[in-house]
């Protein structure tokens, strides 16, 4: 069995007690304490800095700009790596902004890449995917469908992840655009 455990709540005293059958609560008026309970003295008193003297010179100087945050960096290409569920194959690959890159069954289309995005020091692409099946010569190519349209952020994968029942992809960053020589 556990002890009694007191608090001082303003205008009473709230006492928690552990017994055999779970945990009970009563609250009893500040003037009649539980009897053998010793009396809680107050928190202490938190002190806060007093504003200057309404006869102290007033500064003219001008208040602090707000800092602004950094803008995005726009990248060239998205690296994205795409997992096959059923033969376990990983591939991580370039996908170079607006240009379709197949992967097996699925095509790859990035509209934007951006690092530095708000407070996140991570990556975020707009992408489509769509699942287009190869076609073959004894039967005809079946329609593409889209799979997925959105943002997807490297440092919260699972925020809008691809649901395939085959495969799954996420972005890893953004590549930069290589230097010209």
């Amino acid at each position: 069995m556990r002890p009694y455990l007191l608090r001082r709540i303003a205008a009473g005293v709230v006492v928690l007690a552990a017994g055999a059958s779970g945990l009970g609560f009563a609250q009893t008026p500040a003037e009649a304490p539980p009897s053998g309970a010793q009396p809680l003295t107050p928190p202490p008193t938190v002190l806060l800095p007093e504003s200057a003297p309404s006869d102290a010179p007033v500064s003219s100087a001008a208040p602090p700009k707000p800092v602004e945050p950094p803008k995005p960096v726009h990248a060239a290409a998205a690296i994205i790596q795409a997992l096959d569920k059923i033969t376990a194959e990983t591939l991580r690959f370039e996908a170079p902004i607006d240009q379709p890159v197949r992967y097996k069954d699925l095509v790859f289309i990035v509209h934007v890449c951006e690092t530095g995005v708000g407070d996140q020091r991570g990556a975020a692409a707009n992408l489509e995917i769509d699942s287009q099946p190869r076609p073959s010569p004894d039967r005809a190519a079946a329609p593409s469908r889209q799979v997925f349209r959105g943002w997807m952020f490297s440092t919260a994968p699972g925020l809008h992840p691809l649901e395939h029942p085959v495969y799954d992809a996420w972005l890893i960053a953004c590549k930069a655009a290589s230097p010209s020589a």
